[in-house]
């Protein structure tokens, strides 16, 4: 929200019971409509929520107005993804009138669990890209950094999944279909947003675009309170509308698809996240949709800046953009753009100041998520931004022929192989993980790290533990608040103090009783969800997140299988209980990972079946994975698998929230599980496999999967076993690609890590069976894992990339 000049400071408004009970009546009444006798759950979430909005908004106008007066440099944090969850316990907490809340109701007979529960998760992210924006927005508003986070409002998002006899099916989200108590839209903000057309030479540098279709960008915002509500934020998104009205002509004639045209095009924009690419129109829409809100946001952004100062010279003191991945890189070209078409600032002052405001943010370095678009298509659908890439290219050659040593243009340029795609990476750049920014030193960038030393540097990535503990694990938070004080939820690094508790005999008994309470909360959820009933004084191992071959769900698969045919073989042998847990979304276009999901699905099948086995082994795949979902697994996680192929996960932030919530990590030593090892101690961590170093070395080498095939009787029943149908008797070659691949190229090195995995899995199985010294281990995790807090990453890049002050915390 923008409010120019300061206005008197408005009543807050009261947060006692007495005043949350009326207000929640009066938005009952008079926002929802409803009566408490005849109103259901979703009636009185919204009517909360809009309680807790009220207070929200006091404090809302309070800091625009002195981020107004303070004339303060702003952030603009640019994401495709804002995976914010539920907001209504995360608000409530960060006023500190989640308990006052709960009594009111109580007060009118209303249970907040219930209510809570009919909140649906905002369709805005998928993984940890969406996630870590959403931590970083609390984590501005708790530093008192004023920022605005820019996305899509998408109606549908990525996809609900179901399971259907083991597979994945995709059905639309509808998180919308209710409304959206949080928001408020925004109608006098609007910008034109045009593609395709016309580019004719203007005086200068300047140039006249004329779009062949445009849209508008409609601006919808939802406020972001810190902890204790001293700082609120905006998370500004935009949702695409029709330039005119209804064609009612071409509709009377009886052209009714030409009629609803422009709706369909504004439409589709916004309607689902990251739609399938694999097609010319898929690749396309993208284009569009990644173009789309970043212009809003870079329009959005001068227009407050001019509005109140004169000389665009110095927007880099007023505004810092970082762009969270390659998704928003087009602002490189748009915002040059803006400067001089329509400032009429000359080419190389508005690059100049370009590079003074932009940043960009690497989260991988897999090669097919470093965006390359076909320069035909960024021609056709961004004709001008071709113009000036081009002109930016040419420029950069000067700078890369005075590298020292000398750099082959070819390998930096923005236009590569031959000019034929446009490169959306090459910028200045962070890594998320210390052993991410090396490798993107040593790999990916090296090239461009010798032409521009010193532009990639590392910000180890962060959570916010007001939602993933203080929200998600009230037990665990009580418990530690009565230890130490509440002081680590404004200020993580300070759980260092519940470090000797550990050694606390009384301590660990609660820090397990709290575990264990978690765990049959999941192990409810589990039945609700899939029909399987576990044991919850099994050990729960949990894997959850986006399913990628290079985070090796696969591996974790395959040493179930093996450690079933163990049990098969030795079914009177001591065998530790386990609970196998395993989530996640495959894209839909990713049929090898639609594949491991079906996999997953009928080893569960068989094992669970089995009465040979009862309750000593269960695998379980949740459908559906979201934040609300992690927020019930991550609690009762006793093991976190953090499995990917060494050299191939930037950072994480599961790995992080796991730790916190005292959950033992076994591991590669890749992203930022090298620096969890670290700080929480090798005896407190399960690490095992190939290092990036010997990833890459076994690669160049010529990688032979048969060599650990043959070396494991273990690994090698087991692909036997998937192979023959064992799993699958229906169609015994179902999971045929993924033997193939097993037995042939493993470009993800799962044969070779195998051995070492399941022997690490042996170990966890030993070091579960003495509780006490597990316990132990667990706090550990949970008093070390203070660094790892989205507000020292926030510090960081204030520090180090935005040049912004920040508070305390």
């Amino acid at each position: 929200m923008d409010i120019a000049t300061p206005q008197a400071d408005v009543e807050v408004r009261g947060t006692s019971q007495t005043a949350l009970k009326k207000a929640i009546l009066e938005h009952l009444a008079y926002s929802v409509g409803k009566d408490a006798d005849h109103a259901v759950a979703r009636d009185w979430a919204v009517a909360l929520s809009l309680a807790a909005r009220d207070r929200v908004i006091d404090r809302w106008m309070q800091t625009t107005r002195e981020v107004y007066r303070t004339d303060a440099k702003r952030v603009y944090y640019l994401s495709m993804e804002f995976l914010i969850g539920r907001l209504l316990s995360d608000t409530l907490s960060n006023l500190g009138i989640l308990e006052t809340a709960k009594a009111a109701l109580d007060e009118l007979g209303v249970r907040y669990d219930t209510i809570a529960e009919s909140e649906p998760d905002a369709a805005l992210g998928n993984g940890g890209l969406g996630r870590l924006a959403a931590c970083f927005l609390d984590s501005m508003s708790n530093l008192g950094i004023p920022a605005y986070g820019h996305g899509i409002r998408y109606r549908h998002g990525l996809f609900r999944q179901k399971i259907g006899d083991g597979w994945q099916l995709e059905e639309a989200e509808d998180w919308l279909a209710q409304g959206n108590p949080w928001e408020f839209r925004r109608p006098e903000v609007h910008y034109p947003i045009g593609f395709g057309g016309v580019v004719a030479a203007a005086e200068g540098d300047r140039a006249v675009w004329t779009p062949g279709e445009t849209v508008l960008a409609a601006a919808f915002d939802t406020p972001v309170a810190g902890w204790g509500g001293h700082h609120v934020n905006t998370l500004r998104l935009w949702s695409a509308k029709p330039t005119g009205g209804f064609d009612l002509g071409h509709f009377n004639q009886g052209q009714f698809l030409e009629a609803a045209a422009p709706e369909v095009l504004a439409e589709t924009i916004c309607r689902v996240l990251y739609p399938d690419d694999t097609t010319p129109e898929g690749q396309e829409l993208r284009l569009k949709q990644e173009y789309f809100f970043t212009s809003a946001s870079l329009q959005d952004l001068l227009r407050r800046f001019v509005n109140h100062h004169d000389d665009l010279a110095r927007l880099p003191n007023h505004a810092a953009v970082q762009m969270n991945d390659t998704h928003p890189a087009i602002a490189v070209p748009e915002l040059v753009r803006l400067l001089v078409d329509d400032h009429g600032i000359g080419f190389d002052k508005a690059l100049e100041i370009t590079r003074g405001c932009l940043a960009y943010t690497n989260h991988t370095l897999l090669p097919e998520a470093l965006e390359r678009w076909p320069r035909g298509l960024v021609g056709a659908i961004l004709p001008r931004h071709l113009q000036l890439i081009e002109r930016i290219d040419q420029g950069f050659a000067t700078v890369v022929a005075k590298a020292q040593p000398p750099v082959d243009f070819e390998a930096v340029r923005i236009l590569d192989t031959g000019g034929d795609a446009v490169r959306m990476g090459n910028h200045r750049i962070n890594g998320v993980s210390a052993l991410h920014t090396d490798l993107m030193q040593r790999t990916v960038f090296h090239d461009l790290n010798t032409v521009l030393p010193g532009r990639i540097v590392n910000q180890t990535n962060g959570i916010t533990p007001r939602r993933w503990m203080k929200v998600c694990n009230p037990g665990l938070s009580k418990l530690v608040a009565q230890a130490i004080g509440d002081g680590w939820v404004g200020d993580l690094e300070r759980i260092e103090a519940l470090a000797p508790f550990a050694d606390d005999a009384g301590f660990r008994a609660d820090f397990r009783t709290v575990k264990q309470e978690n765990k049959r909360r999941l192990s409810d959820r589990i039945v609700a969800l899939t029909g399987q009933k576990v044991d919850p004084d099994a050990m729960f191992d949990v894997q959850i997140k986006r399913l990628h071959e290079y985070k090796r769900q696969l591996l974790n698969a395959l040493e179930a299988v093996a450690h079933y045919q163990a049990i098969q073989q030795a079914p009177d042998a001591d065998w530790q209980p386990r609970v196998k847990v395993i989530a996640g979304k495959a894209f839909p276009g990713y049929e090898m990972a639609k594949l491991i999901i079906k996999l997953i699905n009928d080893v569960a099948k068989v094992v669970n079946a089995d009465p040979a086995v009862r309750d000593r082994f269960k695998i379980v795949f949740l459908p559906n994975y979201n934040v609300s979902l992690a927020e019930v697994i991550i609690p009762a996680a006793e093991l976190s698998e953090q499995i990917s192929t060494a050299g191939m996960e930037a950072s994480g932030t599961g790995n992080m929230k796991f730790a916190l919530n005292g959950a033992l990590t076994i591991g590669t030593l890749d992203g930022a599980n090298v620096e969890i090892a670290e700080r929480v101690g090798a005896d407190n961590i399960f690490i095992f496999g190939l290092t990036a170093d010997e990833v890459a070395a076994a690669r160049a080498a010529g990688h032979d999967p048969c060599r650990y095939i043959d070396a494991s009787p273990a690994l090698a029943g087991a692909i036997d076993a998937i192979a023959s149908g064992a799993f699958s008797p229906d169609d015994p070659d179902r999971f045929r690609a993924i033997t193939d691949d097993l037995t042939g190229h493993d470009y993800f090195m799962v044969t070779a890590d195998f051995h070492a995995y399941a022997a690490a899995q042996r170990t966890v199985d030993g070091a579960y069976g003495d509780q006490d010294d597990w316990t132990q281990r667990a706090v550990l995790n949970t008093s070390h894992a203070g660094w790892f807090s989205s507000d020292r990453t926030i510090r960081g890049y204030a520090r180090d990339i935005w040049d912004v002050p920040v508070g305390t915390g």
